[in-house]
Formats: C-alpha cells, sequence, structure tokens
C-alpha cells in the first residue's frame, strides 16, 4: 500500500480549476475531491498531479488525499485546520503573499540566533511564522496565493539530514562535497525543506507559484560565461545540473501550468506515459544546460482581473560577452505578448530584482562595460572574473535587458498596451532584504499607472552585520556616486527610468510580503519576524503601503 511520502501541495488555482501535487512511497492511485490520477516514477520516486475542473467560483473545498482508495490525508491528530482548495471569485479581493531564500534548520538554538551571534543561525522562519499565525485565524484572513521567488532549496547549503543522506551515499571530501549532486539528493532536500508539519499544511491549503533562482542548482548558478564554462568542465557537473533541473520540474514547475496548459504544452503527458520518466526528464535537462531555449520556465497566471507573469532569470540567459541577455529572445517574446493593459493590475515577477540600490547597479553595469573591452583585454579578463567571483549578474549586468524591461513598463503604464491598469509592479526576491521602489519615468513620459519594485527577501536565511552594512552603502548616496562615476569612465550609458525608496532604508530580517488587492486598490505590507529562540514564533508589521486606489 503506497503512503505519502510528501504533499499534498494545492498548486494551480483559478475560478473552476485546481491542481493537487503529491510524492508517494509506491506507485499508486491517488484522489481528491472523487477526481483520481495514477503516478509516474522517476528514478525510484513516485509522483502524481491530481486535476480538478468544474469546481464553484468562490468556493472552499476541503479534501482528503486517498492512495488506492485509502484515507491518507490529513494525518490523525493534526492539530491544523483541514485543508482547502478555495477558489476564485471574479471581482473578489486578492491577497498574495511573496518573498524568497528559505533554508531548512530546525526551529531551535542555535538555528534561531542571529549569524552575528552564531555562525549557525538564520533566526526564525517567517513562513513557520505565517503558518502558526494561520491556524488561530478565520479561512478569511488566509492568503490565496504564496509565490515563491526563488531558492525554495539551498542545494550547496544542505539542511542537515541531507546532509547526512549524502554522506551515507558517496565521499564528500570528493567534489562537490556536501552539496545536492543527483536527483535523489535533491528530491532528499525538497522533502527535507517541505515537510514540517507547519509548512507542510500551509502549502496543503494556499495555492503556490514558483520560480528557481541560483540556489535551486548552485550558488551564482549562470553569472557569467567564464563561470559557466569552468562548471562544464567538471566532471560532476553533467550529473548535476540533470538532477537539479529535472528535480526542479517536478517539485516547482509541473504545478505552475494550468491544466489546459499541461495539455497544450505535452509534456507532462511525454512523461506520463514514457517507459522511463527520469530518461525523458533527464534529456530535457541537459538539453536546457545546453540550449536556453530547449524548454520554456516562465508562466503567467490570471487571478480574477490581476494578471501575474513570472519570469525565469536564471535558466534563460545568454551569458556570451557582446551579447549577453537576462531572457532569451523566444522567452521574452513570449512574456512581453503577455505583459498588457486591460487588467486591474499587472503583476511582473523576477526573482532578481529589476532594480537594486543604485550603487549596485552603477557597479554591474560598470563591470559589464569592462567585461565587453571599454578598457582593454586584460581588464576584460579581470572583469570576467570579477563578474563571477562577486556575483555580479543581476539585470543592470544585462543592460540591454534592463533597458527592454524599463521600456515594457513604461509602454504598459502608458497605455499603449490597453488601457492603463491601476498598478503595475515588480515582485522580487533574492538579494537578503527587503524594499519598496517608485519607478519614475523621464519629464513628459505619459505613463498613468503608478510602477513599483517590491522586493522581499528572506523568508529565512538573514544577512549578518558586515553584509548589511555593503548593502547599505549600495543604497546611500555615496555608494551611488562612487559608482556612477565608474561607470560613466567606462562609457556605461545611464538607465532609462528612476527609482527611489518609498521608506528610509531596507529591513533585513526574516520577512514575509502581502499584496492586497480589492478592485482598484492595491495596498502592499511587509511583515517581519520577532526574534526569539523560535519556540513562539510570530510576525510584526514593519511596514505598509497604498500603491493604488
Amino acid at each position: 500500500m503506497p503512503e505519502l511520502v510528501l504533499g499534498p501541495l494545492v498548486r494551480y488555482v483559478d475560478a473552476s480549476r485546481a491542481t493537487v501535487w503529491v510524492e508517494t512511497s509506491a506507485p499508486g492511485e491517488v484522489e481528491v475531491l472523487g477526481r483520481r490520477a495514477r503516478t509516474f516514477s522517476a528514478w525510484g520516486h513516485h509522483y502524481a498531479l491530481v486535476r480538478l475542473e468544474g469546481l464553484e467560483p468562490g468556493s472552499a473545498y476541503e479534501y482528503e488525499v486517498r492512495l488506492d482508495g485509502e484515507k491518507k490525508w490529513p494525518e490523525p491528530g493534526s492539530p491544523f485546520p483541514p485543508s482547502v482548495i478555495r477558489t476564485l471569485a471574479p471581482g473578489a479581493a486578492l491577497r498574495l503573499v511573496f518573498g524568497s531564500c528559505r533554508v531548512s534548520l530546525p526551529h531551535e538554538p542555535p538555528y534561531t540566533l542571529r549569524k552575528d551571534e552564531d555562525p549557525r543561525g538564520r533566526e526564525v522562519d517567517a513562513l513557520y511564522a505565517l503558518a502558526l499565525r494561520m491556524r488561530r485565524e478565520p479561512p478569511e484572513r488566509w492568503p490565496h496565493v504564496l509565490l515563491m521567488l526563488g531558492d525554495q532549496i539551498y542545494a550547496d547549503e544542505a539542511a542537515p539530514a541531507t546532509r547526512q543522506f549524502i554522506r551515507s551515499r558517496r565521499d564528500v571530501s570528493e567534489p562537490p562535497g556536501e552539496e545536492a549532486a543527483d536527483f535523489a539528493e535533491y528530491a532528499h532536500l525538497y522533502r527535507e525543506s517541505w515537510r514540517d508539519p507547519a509548512i507542510r499544511w500551509l502549502l496543503s491549503t494556499v495555492s503556490s507559484a514558483m520560480i528557481f533562482d541560483d540556489h535551486e542548482v548552485q550558488d551564482n548558478w549562470n553569472v557569467s560565461h567564464l563561470w559557466l564554462e569552468e562548471h562544464r568542465q567538471r566532471p560532476w557537473w553533467r550529473e548535476k545540473i540533470a538532477g537539479a533541473l529535472s528535480a526542479y520540474w517536478i517539485y516547482q514547475h509541473l504545478g505552475n501550468l494550468s491544466p489546459a496548459e499541461l495539455e497544450a504544452e505535452g509534456f507532462f503527458r511525454k512523461v506520463r506515459e514514457a517507459s522511463d520518466p527520469g530518461a525523458v526528464l533527464r534529456e530535457m535537462a541537459l538539453s536546457v544546460a545546453g540550449n536556453p531555449e530547449a524548454y520554456r520556465w516562465s508562466f503567467c497566471r490570471d487571478l480574477g482581473n490581476v494578471r501575474l507573469i513570472v519570469a525565469d532569470s536564471r535558466a534563460g540567459r545568454v551569458l556570451k560577452p557582446g551579447r549577453r541577455r537576462m531572457i532569451h529572445a523566444a522567452d521574452w517574446d513570449w512574456i512581453s505578448e503577455r505583459a498588457e493593459g486591460d487588467f486591474e493590475h499587472l503583476l511582473l515577477a523576477t526573482s532578481i530584482p529589476l532594480l537594486l540600490g543604485p550603487g549596485l547597479h552603477h557597479a554591474e553595469a560598470w563591470n559589464e562595460a569592462l567585461c565587453n573591452g571599454a578598457w582593454g583585454r586584460v581588464a576584460a579578463r579581470l572583469g570576467e572574473r570579477l563578474r563571477k567571483s562577486q556575483n555580479l549578474g543581476h539585470w543592470s549586468a544585462f543592460p540591454e535587458s534592463f533597458d527592454r524591461f524599463a521600456d515594457l513598463l513604461r509602454s504598459v503604464a502608458a497605455g499603449e498596451r490597453g488601457t492603463p491598469p491601476a498598478s503595475v509592479t515588480v515582485l522580487s526576491g533574492d538579494v537578503h532584504h527587503a524594499y519598496l521602489a517608485r519607478v519614475g519615468f523621464p519629464p513628459g513620459t505619459p505613463v498613468k499607472s503608478p510602477v513599483y519594485q517590491a522586493v522581499c527577501s528572506p523568508f529565512r536565511n538573514p544577512l549578518d552585520g558586515k553584509e548589511r552594512r555593503s548593502v547599505r552603502f549600495a543604497w546611500s548616496k555615496a555608494g551611488e556616486a562612487l559608482f556612477r562615476a565608474l561607470a560613466r569612465a567606462a562609457g556605461a550609458g545611464e538607465p532609462q527610468i528612476a527609482w527611489s525608496l518609498a521608506h528610509e532604508e531596507p529591513w533585513f530580517n526574516n520577512q514575509v510580503a502581502t499584496l492586497e488587492i480589492s478592485g482598484p486598490s492595491a495596498r502592499l505590507c511587509l511583515e517581519r519576524t520577532v526574534p526569539g529562540d523560535g519556540s513562539r514564533p510570530s510576525l510584526e508589521t514593519v511596514f505598509e503601503r497604498e500603491l493604488s486606489g
């Protein structure tokens, strides 16, 4: 009899459709709300995605999970409310929670200490605190969508049980050491990250959308052409990237798509019907590793009258110096076609912020000019090494892509792509601090929509004191002046848009952001975890701002 290993996760949800994802211990039939799906198997692991259609808009469905007819969820004695699927209602208010960067560690000292107190310290998990608060709240206050903007796992900073699992399989004195190196190790890490009872219940009740960032593969993944070429020469890299992207497709990407998109794309059917699904996934992953156009990871969801476009800003990069693009041409065209007005609000999500502290923005623009030969060949080689060692791989290090994104924001806000939305907001994570920046356009630009960059990071992985000082410098006038001068000296152009913080300085805690949308009104709320030993995790509001309405 199969058992429930991981899940259920409520993934895609709209007004009448939903999908529920599970991992099981053996092949079998999974049933949710009377709908059934057979598992598929990859490398000895078993998964199913149950597709639910014909649901009533604006309804809440308590559900159970049955495996081969036997009830396996909810678990007996669970302290949490029943898991529910809540369909969206046309015109109803929407509550979207977002953030990124979450290590999986016990909720006790020393892991709940600050990094400056203990190098193992990562403070209190914001998602864990959110789940425990939801348990006490009425369902009307629960978020409808959880948008996870990268680094859902840390493959190069494996959690304790996963490190032990890795040591039991191979010699960690040999590269790649204790980081996840194949599908089995990635699967173990996902289990450890999502099996905590509070997190598991949260994911069984709140619809989730996910996109990767570098740590789903390895720190600084695809930061530069030099980084990529060096890794391609390492004997363990091919197995690692195959395992990482195969696991990502199963655990994260599969649930991002609607039932209709799954059918239209056809890859899910190919996996399910294959005699060896693992071989199909491995072939896809290695194709993507060699050619970013081989598979599209970006996706789009319409949440009532709110459009959410989530862009892949990691796997889809073009890295050759002089032709660098954050997103390859075909994927950008796909995103651009969907970034239109005629929605109440437009949300454009990318794991990596479009808009950084101005000092860091100009530093990366300067570095890119160096890499392109502005100060000669020797400086170009040094610039590539600096780019790799200092992780200078944000949007500002891809100037053509940055300009195209800025122009996209302008054209939407100006009404060139349909009726201007009540707000246009870029949602991001990655940088381990949180902020809201208001975007400004050159005088005379006929924009009608307010445009923002909202960043929330981390859920759980805060910076230490030295790192925080570096970030503050990047946002300071001195940092901006210094690196703007360097960028100008190297011939880097000025950005088409301007931006400034909507508050005094960034926040550096473990934190979670909520975007509340009701008609033309949009409001952002940022909450941080209250420091403590983790025994009574809680959240406190540090910032609220009306974005429109």
